[in-house]
């Protein structure tokens, strides 16, 4: 059936927008937003243009509505836009980082009818993992590892210094538990509970006691993608997998419970995590990446993955409120890393900066990251090559610094950087189902409403003080200042 380009672009403004209009932002404006898009973002990181950084947080919403739908793939590398038959590694699902990354704005931007694809998939790995977990492993459960692509593909790839991580999988269903917090969809609760727990069962079976009597670990397992100072990436326990399965233990516990399951199963998950070795704290005062204290002999100092962060963002184990020490670390852990890398490390730095309330550091990150060394005229995100992920952790490190939602709290301009004095957020969701609309004057809160479940009580943390929001009959909450 022949169709129009008129007609095309028609139905596409209809389908887009009746998602697009749900959540909106305004940072203030300046002559410099009259300028063409490209132009922009050639001065991005001089410029004084607090809308450059709202139309990006628009057009990430955009990328992700169009390249990860219901009855679709995921988002994958480049989401849906490859223009080669050979692409940038494949234009594949890559695990141990860009997949996850490329869903953290999905639910606080309002989007999460968009990450329907990426619990279809997890769910097809079951399948697939299912058969790697016993072959190589002999195990139970499913696993897949850093690298899946539109088969489903779970073995290792690529080579053993990528490959060998058995954990990617349970990262996914770890993103797909925060997706569950924001929406508290019962039907995703279900789905999701029986993939995590046939997770944890292979982790049951093939976690081994530290050789130094330290508690479960995972071995062989490596921390994605960077390299231990003894010529291999491979190690035992790395700070990563130690952190996701926490998440993904607590999870699936605490959603066995809720629906009366599988109680000798959850016992024994339960016993596992209390083995799980905690975060340690090494000689240089670094959050350790490895069980032993390597990270000032790792070869490459500023490597662009920081996957034991994972537990500042996007887990929150390790944050300001409970965790001061350990948050002490992992800034200095970060530091150490640099601010500016590949696209989408950077736009993950911005996002850890953020979350631990470093307001203008995320900004000064934020500001490298759309500039013309990672963003391309088209605001496409600039690995180089092109990579959406990058867009997508910018958005969600943007939407991070004005609105945060983790330790059942509402945070509110907890990282605001003072480029942007005045602005407001509508439509912004956050964990327990519910939806907020924010101004602010003068880096001040001026007005704050809360949509969500009626005469419920919401706790709002704003310039270090605590209140309860107590939502009416209607379910809803103001407040001025």
């Amino acid at each position: 059936m022949k169709r129009s380009y008129a007609d095309l672009k028609r139905d596409h403004l209809v389908d887009y927008q009746r998602i697009f209009g749900s959540m909106t932002l305004d940072l203030g404006h300046t002559p410099a937003e009259a300028q063409p898009t490209d132009r922009r973002v050639a001065v991005g990181e001089t410029s004084d243009d607090p809308a450059l950084f709202a139309l990006y947080v628009q057009f990430g919403r955009y990328l992700l509505i169009a390249s990860s739908r219901k009855g679709g793939q995921p988002a994958n590398l480049q989401g849906i836009w490859n223009e080669g038959t050979n692409p940038p590694w494949g234009s594949k699902f890559m695990i141990n980082i860009n997949t996850e990354m490329n869903y953290w704005h999905a639910d606080a931007s309002g989007l999460s009818v968009c990450v329907e694809p990426l619990l279809r998939m997890v769910e097809d790995l079951t399948i697939t993992g299912a058969k790697t977990a016993r072959t190589m492993y002999a195990a139970k459960g499913w696993v897949a590892h850093h690298n899946t692509d539109i088969w489903r593909g779970s073995a290792p790839l690529d080579g053993p210094e990528y490959g060998l991580w058995p954990t990617g999988g349970a990262w996914l269903l770890t993103t797909l538990w925060l997706h569950w917090d924001y929406t508290r969809d019962p039907q995703v609760f279900t789905r999701l509970y029986e993939v995590s727990k046939s997770s944890c069962e292979f982790f049951l079976d093939v976690l081994v006691e530290d050789t130094k009597g330290r508690g479960l670990v995972t071995s062989p397992s490596l921390s994605p993608e960077n390299w231990h100072p003894f010529g291999s990436s491979l190690c035992a326990g790395p700070a990563m997998d130690r952190q996701i399965l926490r998440d993904l233990f607590d999870a699936t516990v605490k959603a066995g419970r809720a629906l009366n399951r599988d109680e000798d199963l959850l016992k024994r998950i339960e016993a596992a995590r209390l083995r799980l070795p905690a975060d340690r704290i090494g000689s240089g005062g670094q959050l350790q990446e490895w069980m032993e204290d390597w990270d000032q002999q790792a070869p490459e100092q500023d490597h662009r993955h920081v996957s034991h962060l994972y537990a500042v963002y996007p887990s929150s184990q390790i944050n300001v409120r409970d965790t001061p020490e350990l948050i002490k670390a992992a800034k200095v852990s970060l530091n150490r890393r640099g601010d500016l890398s590949t696209g989408w490390a950077t736009a993950w730095r911005a996002c850890l900066w953020a979350r631990m309330g470093e307001g203008e550091r995320s900004y000064r990150v934020l500001k490298g990251l759309i500039g013309a060394q990672r963003t391309y005229p088209n605001m496409f995100d600039a690995h180089p090559p092109f990579q959406i992920d990058g867009n997508f952790g910018g958005t969600a490190a943007i939407i991070e610094t004005m609105v945060q939602s983790w330790g059942d709290e509402i945070h509110i301009l907890a990282a605001l950087p003072k480029a942007w004095p005045s602005g407001e957020i509508r439509g912004v969701h956050v964990r327990g189902g519910h939806v907020v609309d924010l101004t602010w004057s003068g880096a001040r809160p001026t007005s704050l409403k809360i949509v969500g479940q009626p005469s419920s009580t919401v706790a709002v943390r704003s310039n270090g003080q605590r209140f309860e929001a107590k939502l009416d009959a209607a379910g809803q909450y103001t407040r001025r200042w």
